[in-house]
């Protein structure tokens, strides 16, 4: 969310910034918003006015009446009674014009980076840099069910039967290898100096708000009927939720955490047949990267946390390559986003298994996430990275190492996590 005060003195730069995100439908709310701060400020000041003279009224009514004079004292409590319906009336109106600013604030999109490429949407994204030699190799790779399936490794039929489309149950040597990829992401995270968390699964309203914008909280969230709860889609929604309405010491920046949870997404819409499987879900697991720094900071860790994942996945035996997310893919809190992808050999194509976003002070300017520090007071930026989400990343995992015999090596980083296995083979 932006600042009013920054729109209020930057109207066309905050105009120019929706022409290059292409919601030209929100540029009138500019305008709108300007009005609505104009009209709460003049209501603010005449309130506070009156409630100044009113004190200043109730001074010279009690030296009427010690002067004996009660009708000039009548005259000056009329007036009294006239400015306390008006200040009534200020008061009732002040929370309507104040909700009203604050949904067009709530929809007016973050300012991005000048370094982010102008598209309309992910269709024009960026490739940045690739991280290993994608190989397609010389025999036929299934489709990673029909490879989990030759390991026993998955039944989608009894899930379908349990819950419906969209889940799964994984099974033997598929299922520790998921476990087995939360643990080695936790540990590798550890070891950059992360502290290790495990979040609420289920947040309030005011959090949902705070950290994501209304179209997401839409295609994303799932609501416990009957209650103020949600369903997270990603541990970055309370584990950003953790620090809302806090005061931080400047001295204890960054604050850098890696948290497990599952994740609950809706995924509304038809998906292709490469979706079919584990790829788009309504349940799975992740390993999250979380950075709350000082603003200046901010870029520095974006750049850190986006090759932490580049890291994992290579020393997995996975290809990968950067994406610069352009203008128009960007959720409305981002400043910055880089996804990174992993090579398919089946489809020998890449595919998104993380994302890393610079939300600069959004999420914070919603939550009231402030620093204290030696020059005052201030908002603090947050960034938030996938490190690996299982099932998805077994996808390419399974796909790069997979041997033509139906078999799966393991890589030698992961192989304390499957109790020494190297192989994982067919049944």
């Amino acid at each position: 969310m932006l600042d009013i005060r920054f729109v209020r003195e930057n109207p066309d730069v905050v105009k120019e910034n929706i022409k290059k995100k292409f919601q030209d439908h929100k540029i009138p709310m500019v305008d709108e918003a300007i009005r609505l701060d104009e009209e709460r400020r003049a209501n603010q000041a005449e309130a506070d006015a009156l409630r100044n003279e009113k004190n200043k009224i109730s001074k010279e009514i009690g030296a009427l009446m010690a002067q004996g004079k009660k009708e000039e004292a009548e005259v000056v409590k009329k007036k009294v009674a006239e400015n306390a319906a008006r200040l009534k009336e200020l008061e009732a109106k002040a929370p309507e014009i104040e909700e009203a600013l604050r949904k067009i604030m709530l929809v007016l999109p973050n300012i991005i980076d000048p370094s982010v490429p102008i598209g309309k949407n992910d269709t024009e994204n960026v490739e940045v840099k690739r991280y290993g030699e994608p190989v397609v190799p010389d025999f036929e790779v299934p489709y990673h069910t029909d490879i989990m399936e030759k390991l026993a490794g998955i039944d989608l039929d009894s899930a379908r039967k349990v819950a419906g489309n969209g889940f799964y149950y994984l099974i033997g040597d598929v299922a520790r290898l998921h476990s087995a990829v939360l643990a080695y992401a936790r540990d590798f995270m550890i070891n950059k100096g992360f502290t290790y968390v495990v979040p609420p699964f289920m947040i309030r309203s005011d959090v949902v708000t705070g950290v994501m914008s209304f179209d997401e909280m839409e295609a994303m969230m799932y609501k416990i009927e009957g209650e103020d709860l949600y369903l997270i889609g990603t541990s970055e929604h309370s584990m950003i939720g953790r620090f809302i309405d806090t005061m931080v010491d400047e001295d204890k920046l960054p604050m850098t955490f890696t948290s497990y949870s599952p994740c609950f997404r809706k995924e509304k819409g038809a998906h292709g047949l490469e979706e079919r499987g584990v790829y788009r879900i309504h349940q799975f697991e992740k390993q999250e990267m979380i950075v709350i720094c000082k603003p200046e900071e901010s870029m520095e860790w974006f750049d850190k946390l986006w090759s932490y994942t580049v890291e994992l996945f290579r020393s997995m035996d996975i290809p990968v390559r950067t994406l610069e997310c352009c203008s128009g893919d960007l959720a409305d809190l981002k400043v910055k986003s880089i996804d990174v992808e992993a090579w398919s050999p089946r489809q020998q194509k890449y595919f998104e298994v993380g994302s890393c976003s610079n939300l600069g002070d959004a999420q914070a300017r919603r939550l009231q996430i402030r620093v204290k520090g030696e020059s005052g007071k201030y908002l603090a930026h947050t960034l938030n990275n996938t490190v690996v989400a299982p099932p998805r990343m077994l996808i390419a995992f399974l796909e790069n190492n997979l041997n033509e015999d139906g078999s799966v090596r393991i890589p030698e980083a992961l192989r304390p996590y499957m109790g020494g296995m190297e192989v994982m083979k067919a049944k």
